[in-house]
């Protein structure tokens, strides 16, 4: 019997490709807003595109903030992606000051003019781009594991997470002159600023560690 994946509905993400990478790894999603839903499932994905603010508001509608910090208290794995990753932590200050979940102590900032060969980049950062173990990083035992350092996935975002505790940051990226946490591990809990499901066989390594991890 395949584990069951909860993708988690406020109404901001790219949920039907998520659940068609879990899928393709043989693992049975649910696309749900339902608490119990979310909370009997052997792990949890926490989707996401758009703005910081209206996220949080729509998760605190639907009465998902307290069960997204029980997943994250439970043991089992929380995968965020991109906007997912960025509603982890303590605060953001896209559009002005916001409170996020808090699971990850740290803040979310603008990738601020980012520049290279003299001149500034496009930001939102909409591509792909190198992701490398952060200095000291092991991938095994991660949902980075059997991926290659420097391989290249796909961004899309105007904003970057800043874990306080360095030690949190899985792989980082750069754009620019600017080198930025692109994936961060906190036991149970894995969150990355790239999306997977966009990124071809390189992403569905991560789907498939993940499928490894609950077969066992």
């Amino acid at each position: 019997m395949s584990a069951k994946i909860a993708i988690v509905d406020y109404r901001l993400g790219n949920l039907y490709s998520v659940k068609l990478a879990c899928e393709h790894v043989g693992l049975g999603a649910e696309i749900t807003s339902n608490k119990d839903a979310i909370l009997g499932a052997d792990a949890v994905i926490l989707p996401g595109v758009g703005a910081f603010g209206d996220a949080m508001d729509a998760l605190d509608e639907l009465d998902l903030v307290s069960v997204l910090r029980d997943v994250a208290a439970s043991g089992k794995p929380l995968f965020g992606i991109c906007l997912g990753l960025q509603l982890l932590m303590k605060g953001s200050e896209e559009f002005g000051a916001h409170e996020g979940l808090g699971i990850i102590k740290g803040n979310v900032v603008k990738l601020d003019a980012p520049r290279e060969n003299g001149r500034v980049l496009k930001v939102p950062q909409v591509g792909w781009n190198r992701v490398n173990p952060a200095d000291g990083v092991d991938w095994n035992g991660t949902l980075m594991q059997g991926v290659t350092p420097g391989e290249r996935f796909y961004f899309v975002h105007s904003f970057v997470v800043v874990p306080e505790d360095k030690s949190l940051v899985c792989s980082t990226t750069t754009y620019g002159h600017i080198e930025f946490c692109s994936s961060v591990r906190y036991g149970n809990v894995f969150a990355c600023q790239y999306h997977p499901e966009r990124s071809g066989a390189r992403g569905l390594r991560i789907y498939r560690n993940l499928a490894d991890i609950l077969s066992k």
